[in-house]
């Protein structure tokens, strides 16, 4: 099992936040400041050159950022060295089901534990919310894909052909 943790800015609503219902189930760390982000951890930032691959085994830790992208100071995590992006993948969360990129922190957990081979440890966290099941079928062919490439280069061409498949999609999503 890998140890999830999470920044948290407070910037949510405290009653639809999926990382404080994890941290609640014991499932998640919530870390109070960026400094105090693990150096070994991997840290799920979307602006990360490197997409996020099985060569990322064995991961010590998985980290998310559960804040407000227009207040964090990006500075401070650029310094952290293994910072991954996660490839592309539909939201099944009700606020933004079927939008690709725009995952809840819960859904970018599950992403990342599968993608680095514990779906069980996907499966399990998934399962407390209702919708959580529908975010691995929705994406099944993806991350079973993502989870056999070799490495970030293999994720990002297996990608492509779905950012191509979707490419409408996208774009009308980074209108929002």
């Amino acid at each position: 099992m890998i140890p999830l943790l999470a920044y948290r800015d407070d910037t949510c609503d405290p009653r639809k936040c999926s990382v404080k219902k994890l941290a609640r189930a014991g499932m998640v760390r919530i870390v109070p400041k960026i400094r105090a982000i693990p150096r070994g951890t991997i840290l799920l930032d979307p602006t990360a050159e490197q997409a996020l691959s099985p060569a990322d085994r064995p991961a010590r830790s998985i980290t998310v950022l559960d804040c407000s992208w227009e207040v964090l100071d990006t500075s401070a995590i650029r310094s952290l060295r293994r910072r991954r992006a996660l490839p592309f993948l539909l939201a099944a969360n009700p606020v933004n089901f079927g939008k690709p990129f725009k995952l809840s922190s819960l859904e970018a957990f599950a992403a990342a534990l599968y993608i680095l081979g514990e779906r069980e440890q996907a499966e399990k966290i998934l399962s407390i919310y209702t919708w959580g099941c529908r975010f691995l079928e929705v994406n099944r062919e993806p991350l079973e894909r993502y989870a056999e490439a070799k490495d970030s280069t293999g994720v990002v061409a297996i990608q492509g052909e779905y950012l191509d498949d979707h490419s409408g999609q996208v774009r009308d999503n980074h209108k929002d």
